[in-house]
């Protein structure tokens, strides 16, 4: 008789003795106070009312960071908010060296993306946001690592500016673009005086290339259904006229000396 119930009583105490851990668990167990082992995953046993376990997820946790409002190296207020990707890579350290391993984590890289942030102007936090995020995950996974975590990524995903600067910025783009409009029109018009200066060179040695010019010019007004008339001066009429002034002036030089 008394040995069923010391059998009874056995069985009793392996039945709250067994647990199970999933795949992604890991169960820190205490044997009367102090860390003995790490179980799991699968079916393992503990000896009830002396071990306490801790199970630990240590799949990828994600993290929001909620929006910090904080203030640039060039003074401009800003409110950046961001994601945070970590997963815990030795179980005891994240149980046994921090309280709320969590809330750790989400503090510190509170912490950091504000202080990372003072260090940058408005146009770097713009402009260079993989290498901020970069800097920022070397510094929370180097506080992080003595815990058992490990940070694997960090993304800022908006950072939002007062509307006030909002309207200067466009204002400076708007600068910026016809600026360009002008230095690209100005070009143009350089290279086009260049290409008719060239022309009008090869056209003053040859008459007939003027006379084709003309001709071509003239087929040109007239696709335009349009009533403008164009009289024609043969090109002989003004090179006399040129000739009949250069003679002009020979005579009033001789006469003047």
């Amino acid at each position: 008789m008394y040995l069923l119930v010391i059998i009874f009583i056995v069985l009793v105490l392996v039945a709250m003795g067994v647990r199970i851990a999933q795949e992604y668990q890991r169960a820190i167990v205490f044997r009367l106070g102090r860390y003995h082992s790490t179980r799991g995953p699968g079916i393992y046993l503990i000896i009830p009312f002396v071990d306490r376990q801790v199970t630990v997820d240590i799949r990828t946790n994600t993290v929001d960071l909620e929006q910090q409002e904080t203030i640039t190296k060039d003074s401009v207020t800003i409110k950046v908010n961001a994601v945070l990707w970590f997963k815990v890579t030795n179980p005891e350290d994240a149980i046994i060296k921090v309280a709320n391993y969590n809330r750790a984590v989400y503090q510190f890289s509170v912490t950091a993306l504000r202080n990372i942030i003072g260090q940058h102007s408005l146009d770097e936090v713009l402009r260079e946001r993989e290498e901020i995020n970069r800097t920022l995950q070397k510094i929370v996974d180097a506080a992080t690592e003595n815990w058992g975590i490990k940070i694997e990524m960090v993304e800022m995903k908006d950072v939002e500016i007062p509307e006030s600067m909002q309207r200067a910025m466009a204002r400076e783009a708007e600068a910026i673009r016809e600026k360009r409009a002008r230095i690209v029109k100005a070009e143009a018009e350089l290279e086009a005086s260049i290409k008719l200066t060239q022309g009008a060179k090869q056209m003053e040695g040859s008459p007939i290339a003027l006379e084709l010019r003309r001709m071509q010019m003239l087929s040109e007004i007239g696709i335009d259904n349009n009533t403008t008339t164009v009289i024609l001066m043969p090109s002989d009429f003004t090179n006399a006229a040129k000739s009949f002034t250069e003679m002009v002036n020979k005579d009033k030089k001789k006469k003047d000396e």
